[in-house]
């Protein structure tokens, strides 16, 4: 007990201390996030706002897909990419391999179908309730589109944090295609699983707090702007 009491003490103190290691783990971590998610937002809202607008052949098969890989397993997603990634594999002219831009492609892959099914049912709602207002105003299928993203844009902010919260947690992918490399490609979810491996409860801990911190922090932010979007 009072190991795990001295330990969270020293996590304390890491937080707040300005270590350059902790800091440059967090760093790395929001950095590969955000711009995984950013990423997963320009593919993934115009795709929700898509399938729920046009109707075409297939269209529920696109759904149910939509749908099924919001529980895509991250390991094999790690997996698929780092055989793409891979010196001998088609991608590895680009050198991506133990990168932060691997690392990047592996969340950004994980978030894309969260953003856009989760997009898919806002906007459609939206586009139900609207759909008759359009019709009669002649407005085309091409220009609902953007109109019904940027009415349901607070709704669609809910998707985008849904996306981030899936993959700041996220450890399978980026610890394959990334390689937890000091000073390059370690994050804190792959550092927390090495650094409780070799006994360094005070690191671990120190980054597991700022992950429960920046999962309070989204899934409230969540709440409030769903509640605002009502």
């Amino acid at each position: 007990m009072t190991d795990i009491l001295n330990a969270f003490v020293l996590a304390i103190e890491l937080i707040f201390g300005g270590d350059p290691e902790f800091v440059e783990i967090v760093g790395l971590s929001l950095y590969v996030s955000l711009t995984a998610v950013g990423l997963a937002s320009l593919i993934g809202l115009p795709l929700g706002a898509l399938v729920a607008v046009y109707r075409f052949p297939g269209r529920g098969t696109v759904i149910v897909i939509l749908n099924s890989l919001m529980a895509l397993p991250p390991v094999f997603v790690g997996l698929f990419l780092y055989l793409l990634l891979s010196r001998s594999g088609p991608l590895g002219f680009l050198g991506l391999l133990y990168t932060p831009g691997a690392m990047i492609l592996a969340q950004c892959v994980l978030a894309t179908p969260i953003v856009a099914a989760l997009a898919h049912q806002a906007m459609r709602t939206l586009y139900e309730e609207y759909m008759q207002q359009l019709c009669s105003l002649g407005a085309r299928t091409r220009q609902v589109i953007p109109t019904v993203l940027w009415d349901g844009r607070l709704r669609l902010v809910s998707a985008v944090m849904a996306g981030f919260g899936r993959v700041s947690a996220e450890v399978g992918a980026v610890l394959i295609v990334g390689g937890n490399i000091a000073n390059v490609t370690r994050v804190m979810t792959t550092t927390i699983a090495l650094e409780t491996s070799k006994g360094n409860l005070a690191l671990a801990m120190a980054l597991g707090l700022v992950l429960l911190l920046i999962a309070l922090g989204v899934n409230a932010a969540a709440v409030l702007i769903s509640r605002t979007a009502r």
